[in-house]
């Protein structure tokens, strides 16, 4: 998540850039599950709220939380649990996984949203022209990757060897 949250573009019209970390915790979710994914998630989050430079742009600190992208991370645990939970009983039925990871979107959208509303000091109408109609198509495109990808990296995680060998 965190080498996610440097490939960042920025938006003119919104303080909350484009970056490929939602599509990590999709794919942490869809291979590891909801409970090992909201912990790695947890873990990622604590990361940042000490300091570590781990959220969007190389940033970090608790005003990472209180800025305008401080909802969209609150709502990365609940999107954890949300898609590894739909993902572990679908399994490799891709169009499954791809409506998970969309269905776990929608704690992100809905925290993040209602802080940036916060932030920005405006109506919902710019809020939204901010905080969620540009990022669509991008996280229809990384919702379509996870669920591509995360069968595949199942199955290799899954065919590894248990413990170390000995030759």
């Amino acid at each position: 998540m965190a080498v996610g949250a440097f490939i960042a573009i920025p938006l003119p019209m919104s303080p909350v850039p484009i970056v490929l970390q939602t599509m990590f915790m999709f794919l942490a979710a869809l291979v590891l599950g909801p409970w090992w994914a909201s912990l790695s998630t947890l873990l990622y989050l604590l990361l940042g709220l000490i300091g570590l430079p781990v959220f969007s742009g190389g940033t970090g600190g608790p005003a990472s939380f209180l800025g305008p992208t401080g909802g969209y991370l609150a709502g990365y645990i609940p999107c954890s649990i949300i898609v590894g939970l739909i993902g572990e009983k679908a399994r490799d039925k891709r169009l499954v996984l791809f409506f998970a990871c969309l269905a776990g979107m929608v704690p992100v959208y809905g925290l993040g949203l209602l802080r940036l509303k916060v932030v920005l000091g405006s109506g919902w109408e710019r809020t939204l022209a901010a905080g969620l109609l540009p990022f669509i198509p991008g996280d229809l495109a990384k919702s379509l990757l996870a669920a591509l990808l995360a069968p595949k990296l199942r199955a290799g995680i899954l065919s590894m060897p248990a413990g170390p060998t000995h030759g």
